[in-house]
Protein backbone atom coordinates (compact mmCIF):
# COMPACT_ATOMS: atom_id res chain seq x y z
CA UNK A 1 0.00 0.00 0.00
CA UNK A 2 2.78 2.05 0.60
CA UNK A 3 3.76 2.60 -2.99
CA UNK A 4 0.35 3.41 -4.27
CA UNK A 5 0.65 6.34 -1.97
CA UNK A 6 4.26 6.90 -3.42
CA UNK A 7 2.85 6.85 -6.72
CA UNK A 8 0.23 9.46 -5.82
CA UNK A 9 2.70 11.56 -5.31
CA UNK A 10 4.00 11.37 -8.80
CA UNK A 11 0.87 11.20 -11.04
CA UNK A 12 -2.76 11.51 -9.64
CA UNK A 13 -5.45 10.94 -11.91
CA UNK A 14 -8.56 12.71 -10.95
CA UNK A 15 -12.43 11.59 -11.21
CA UNK A 16 -14.96 14.32 -10.99
CA UNK A 17 -17.95 14.16 -9.31
CA UNK A 18 -19.87 16.93 -9.79
CA UNK A 19 -22.89 16.46 -7.02
CA UNK A 20 -25.08 18.93 -8.30
CA UNK A 21 -23.34 22.35 -8.31
CA UNK A 22 -23.77 25.30 -9.97
CA UNK A 23 -20.85 24.73 -12.52
CA UNK A 24 -19.03 27.49 -11.00
CA UNK A 25 -16.39 25.03 -9.48
CA UNK A 26 -16.59 22.66 -12.47
CA UNK A 27 -15.56 25.89 -14.99
CA UNK A 28 -12.81 26.45 -13.00
CA UNK A 29 -11.35 22.84 -12.86
CA UNK A 30 -11.75 22.96 -16.39
CA UNK A 31 -9.91 26.34 -16.04
CA UNK A 32 -6.69 24.50 -14.16
CA UNK A 33 -6.76 21.86 -17.07
CA UNK A 34 -5.91 24.78 -19.56
CA UNK A 35 -2.44 25.84 -20.86
CA UNK A 36 -2.41 28.75 -18.71
CA UNK A 37 -2.58 26.97 -15.51
CA UNK A 38 -1.48 23.40 -16.64
CA UNK A 39 -2.20 21.03 -14.09
CA UNK A 40 -0.74 18.11 -16.48
CA UNK A 41 2.74 19.14 -16.17
CA UNK A 42 2.55 18.01 -13.07
CA UNK A 43 0.79 14.61 -14.21
CA UNK A 44 -2.34 15.23 -12.63
CA UNK A 45 -5.30 14.70 -15.24
CA UNK A 46 -8.81 14.44 -15.07
CA UNK A 47 -10.21 10.77 -16.43
CA UNK A 48 -13.79 9.08 -17.04
CA UNK A 49 -13.33 6.05 -14.88
CA UNK A 50 -13.23 5.75 -11.40
CA UNK A 51 -12.16 2.56 -11.41
CA UNK A 52 -8.49 3.81 -12.60
CA UNK A 53 -8.80 7.20 -10.21
CA UNK A 54 -6.29 7.82 -7.68
CA UNK A 55 -8.03 10.86 -6.46
CA UNK A 56 -12.25 11.91 -6.15
CA UNK A 57 -12.97 15.15 -6.42
CA UNK A 58 -16.29 16.32 -5.57
CA UNK A 59 -18.04 19.43 -6.04
CA UNK A 60 -22.06 20.25 -5.11
CA UNK A 61 -23.67 20.66 -2.59
CA UNK A 62 -25.17 16.76 -1.05
CA UNK A 63 -28.49 16.37 -1.98
CA UNK A 64 -30.42 13.14 -1.71
CA UNK A 65 -30.12 11.89 -5.09
CA UNK A 66 -26.46 12.45 -5.12
CA UNK A 67 -25.34 10.89 -1.84
CA UNK A 68 -26.51 7.05 -2.54
CA UNK A 69 -24.65 7.68 -6.22
CA UNK A 70 -21.32 9.07 -4.64
CA UNK A 71 -21.23 6.38 -1.62
CA UNK A 72 -21.43 3.97 -4.97
CA UNK A 73 -18.28 5.66 -7.26
CA UNK A 74 -16.07 5.83 -3.53
CA UNK A 75 -16.93 1.97 -3.34
CA UNK A 76 -15.72 1.46 -7.17
CA UNK A 77 -12.79 3.71 -6.37
CA UNK A 78 -9.27 1.91 -6.50
CA UNK A 79 -8.09 1.89 -2.61
CA UNK A 80 -6.15 4.26 -0.96
CA UNK A 81 -8.30 6.51 -2.57
CA UNK A 82 -7.98 10.82 -1.92
CA UNK A 83 -11.07 12.49 -1.20
CA UNK A 84 -11.05 16.03 -2.72
CA UNK A 85 -14.02 18.46 -1.70
CA UNK A 86 -14.07 21.51 -4.02
CA UNK A 87 -16.19 24.77 -3.17
CA UNK A 88 -17.94 26.21 -0.44
CA UNK A 89 -21.05 23.59 -0.98
CA UNK A 90 -18.88 20.51 -0.70
CA UNK A 91 -16.91 21.76 2.03
CA UNK A 92 -19.79 23.02 4.43
CA UNK A 93 -22.72 23.27 2.19
CA UNK A 94 -22.94 26.55 2.40
CA UNK A 95 -25.84 28.52 1.51
CA UNK A 96 -28.23 25.12 1.20
CA UNK A 97 -27.15 24.31 4.49
CA UNK A 98 -30.87 24.14 6.26
CA UNK A 99 -32.54 23.41 2.12
CA UNK A 100 -35.32 20.70 2.24
CA UNK A 101 -33.12 18.80 -0.29
CA UNK A 102 -29.15 18.79 0.80
CA UNK A 103 -28.33 15.86 3.07
CA UNK A 104 -25.22 16.38 4.83
CA UNK A 105 -21.47 17.93 4.11
CA UNK A 106 -19.60 15.89 2.17
CA UNK A 107 -16.95 14.80 4.99
CA UNK A 108 -19.85 13.38 7.05
CA UNK A 109 -20.59 10.91 3.78
CA UNK A 110 -17.00 10.03 2.46
CA UNK A 111 -13.78 10.94 4.11
CA UNK A 112 -12.61 14.20 2.91
CA UNK A 113 -8.39 14.28 2.29
CA UNK A 114 -8.52 17.92 0.92
CA UNK A 115 -10.51 21.05 1.59
CA UNK A 116 -10.38 23.84 -1.16
CA UNK A 117 -13.03 26.28 0.08
CA UNK A 118 -14.39 29.07 -2.50
CA UNK A 119 -17.40 30.31 -4.23
CA UNK A 120 -15.52 29.09 -6.61
CA UNK A 121 -12.08 28.47 -5.95
CA UNK A 122 -9.49 29.68 -8.17
CA UNK A 123 -7.18 27.81 -9.86
CA UNK A 124 -4.51 29.07 -7.69
CA UNK A 125 -6.52 28.04 -4.96
CA UNK A 126 -6.90 24.20 -6.28
CA UNK A 127 -2.70 24.20 -7.32
CA UNK A 128 -2.05 25.30 -3.75
CA UNK A 129 -4.22 22.80 -2.54
CA UNK A 130 -2.85 19.73 -4.73
CA UNK A 131 0.65 21.08 -3.38
CA UNK A 132 -0.36 20.51 0.06
CA UNK A 133 -1.90 17.48 -0.34
CA UNK A 134 0.78 15.36 -2.13
CA UNK A 135 3.26 17.00 0.46
CA UNK A 136 0.95 15.05 3.00
CA UNK A 137 0.88 12.11 1.01
CA UNK A 138 4.89 12.02 1.33
CA UNK A 139 5.11 12.16 4.78
CA UNK A 140 2.57 8.82 5.11
CA UNK A 141 5.20 5.80 5.29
Amino acid sequence: MSFKIKALTKSIWVFHASAGSCNNCDIEILDCLTPRFDLERFGIQLIGSVRHADALLVTGAMSRKSVPRLKKIYEQAPKPCVVIAVGTCACSQHMFKDSYHVMEPLDKILPVDLYIPGCPPKPEAMIAGIVKLVAKLRKIK
